[in-house]
């Protein structure tokens, strides 16, 4: 789907042709034009055809959410007299200041021929032609006790508190008050966090979920904001939940957490004794990704991770080719290859695409979880580091668990195992794999 607004097709208009639509336009129809969402939004800022009960819009900061949320509010109250909204935030504070009288509020997006009244005293917002909403705090799950409503508009449902459950009580008590109209509507928007109320959305199999980055807003955003936020946060976890409107969850048992990855993070590279390139092939020609990790030892005998440069269902000319190249741009002296599915096979791909490279093949005798356990204690043990952020590799290490499971994406963790071999060669002695102590 096409992320362009109608406005921005005008824009690519000449100069000339801008102001002879404009000049043949009214007051009343340039202020029309000023204010129709339809102009001015992109296709994804725009509610989903067909009876659908919710709309969740999961994105990044700047996306466009709450305008959105507030467009989506007015453009039925206008068109239907008997609507009765809910209007949910973290507090009533927020509900306020965000969701009514903000700058993407439904008091600034209105036009002055058909603005709401607002009765703060009553925590009511009501339309000239008898649609109304009103204001509700999630904090108070009980004050949704009773009201009926056929739509809702829930803002940042992530940051709802929960600690004693609050979130989804008022979610549930919402819900089972949605019984005015034909068809009630709730429309959720949120910056995603691995919160239940959230986790509980995502697999709802009849949400419609919406999933946008804060740069799908980039001509509404300062050109400034946008780099010194590609700067400071690119590829980390923060960066990649509150831009990217990434939903990274925390998995309980898991071998690797976030917070300890992010705590390997440096920001100067020290020089290496050696580097080593692993790789952990695929199994078949069309099989799952080859994992390929460049990763070095120091001086002060710790390892950093230097690079992922694993490729997608490649083929064996591919994939051992995409070695050969990581292996000559960082000089690395040697290649760690699991040789589990061919090992001669393994070796002579590898030297076909490079007949120098020292190849190393490893065979694995337990299953990738087990070989990563000494690993993980590594990286406990700040005696690994990583020169910057690898996401998909992150995605994987945090989807191993403790007990032998693997839940993170995709079906296998080839950028991990291929970690996994690169820093046994590295820190774990002259072993073929990594043993627990």
């Amino acid at each position: 789907m096409s992320r362009v607004s109608t406005a921005t097709l005008l824009a690519r208009l000449t100069n000339e042709e801008q102001a002879a639509f404009l000049a043949g336009l009214s007051s009343f129809d340039l202020e029309k034009l000023m204010h129709s969402w339809k102009v001015w939004a992109r296709p994804d800022q725009i509610a989903p055809k067909g009876h659908w009960a919710t709309w969740m819009i999961m994105a990044g900061r700047g996306f466009g959410k709450t305008r959105a949320g507030a467009e989506w509010v007015r453009s039925i109250a206008e068109q239907n007299g008997d609507a009765r909204f809910a209007l949910v935030g973290a507090n009533f504070a927020e509900v306020r200041t965000v969701m009514v009288e903000g700058e993407s509020g439904l008091l600034s997006i209105a036009p002055s021929f058909n603005r709401p009244l607002w009765e703060p005293s009553l925590k009511r917002v009501q339309w000239s032609n008898g649609a109304e909403a009103r204001l509700y705090s999630a904090a108070e799950p009980e004050g949704l006790r009773g009201p009926q409503h056929s739509h809702a508009w829930c803002d940042e449902i992530a940051k709802w508190m929960n600690n004693a459950g609050q979130a989804v009580a008022t979610w549930d008590n919402l819900k089972m008050g949605l019984r005015l109209g034909k068809w009630p509507q709730t429309v959720a928007t949120t910056t995603p966090r691995p919160v239940p109320l959230v986790r509980k959305l995502v697999k709802d199999s009849a949400a419609v979920i919406t999933k946008g980055r804060t740069i799908d807003n980039e001509l509404n955003l300062p050109e400034a904001f946008l780099t010194a936020m590609a700067i400071d946060y690119a590829g980390t976890r923060l960066g990649r939940q509150e831009l990217d409107g990434e939903l990274i969850e925390e998995l309980e048992g898991a071998l690797w957490t976030r917070s300890m990855i992010e705590a390997c993070l440096i920001d100067e590279v020290p020089s290496f004794v050696r580097i080593v390139v692993a790789v952990d092939p695929p199994a078949s020609a069309n099989g799952d990704a080859c994992g390929i990790i460049v990763a070095a030892l120091g001086h002060d005998r710790k390892a950093y991770v230097l690079a992922d440069c694993s490729t997608e269902k490649p083929s064996p000319e591919k994939w051992a080719r995409a070695v050969a190249d990581a292996a000559a741009l960082w000089d690395a002296d040697r290649v760690i290859a699991e040789a589990n599915q061919g090992g001669a096979m393994v070796k002579s791909v590898l030297q076909a695409a490079d007949i120098s490279l020292p190849v190393k093949l490893v065979h694995a005798s337990r299953g990738k979880v087990a070989r990563a356990e000494p690993v993980a204690a590594l990286y406990e043990n700040d005696r690994v580091h990583h020169i910057c952020a690898f996401p998909r590799l992150e995605d994987e290490l945090c989807g191993l668990m403790i007990g032998g499971a693997y839940e993170g994406p995709g079906r296998s963790p080839d950028r991990a195992d291929a970690l996994v071999w690169a820093l046994t060669e590295l820190m774990l002695g002259k072993k073929n794999e990594p043993r627990v102590r």
